[in-house]
């Protein structure tokens, strides 16, 4: 998001001068403050990386199959594992990363193995899922990460609002092959 502060400095400095020599009293005007600046941005991607990497590195955690999102410091794990060991360990390796100030756990244990055609129905309903979210223009759905398993659609990332939670919810629900959603999405702090 741009942010036009110099520009802003410079239009309530000339305000100012020119009220001076009017002698008239002005307010100067909101100050305009980023969602996220840059900076932010930077540290949110470093922290994801290194937890990506952390993650990669644990014997015990298969990496593969976790999503990592990162917002102020703040990691969305999602995604699927063999066991609740695995989701402990996972949730743990994450806060030991600097720059983590809290992890929000949104994995769930896998269950029953799949077969071969499982998995790729999996895919394809993942894709049809992705395919379905970027046609909605109310959604950003590259903030939006779907995976699926055993026909259960998760849905993790962080959007901008409530109603953008219940539509991504709606189309994941009425994608054909999907036989439930996980909700793991969070409203934008």
């Amino acid at each position: 998001m741009k942010t036009r502060t110099p520009f802003l400095f410079l239009t309530v400095g000339l305000a100012a001068a020119l009220a001076v020599g009017c002698n008239k009293a002005i307010e100067a005007p909101p100050a305009v403050v980023p969602d996220i600046t840059l900076g932010t941005q930077v540290d949110d991607t470093v922290i994801t990386s290194g937890v990506r990497s952390a993650l990669m590195s644990d014997d015990l955690v298969k990496s593969m199959d976790l999503q990592v999102e990162t917002r102020k410091g703040v990691v969305k794990l999602s995604g699927f594992v063999d066991s609740q060991g695995q989701i402990d360990q996972a949730v743990a390796v994450a806060l030991s990363v600097a720059g983590v100030t809290e992890v929000e756990n949104g994995i769930s244990l896998k269950g029953v193995p799949t077969t071969v055609g499982e998995k790729i129905d999996d895919t394809v309903v993942t894709t049809r899922v992705k395919t379905a979210l970027l046609a909605d223009p109310d959604i950003k759905s590259f903030d939006i990460s779907v995976l699926t398993f055993n026909g259960e659609v998760q849905l993790s990332g962080f959007v901008n609002n409530q109603g953008q939670i219940d539509q991504a919810v709606r189309i994941a629900s009425a994608t054909e092959g999907a036989t439930g959603v996980k909700n793991e999405l969070t409203i934008k702090q």
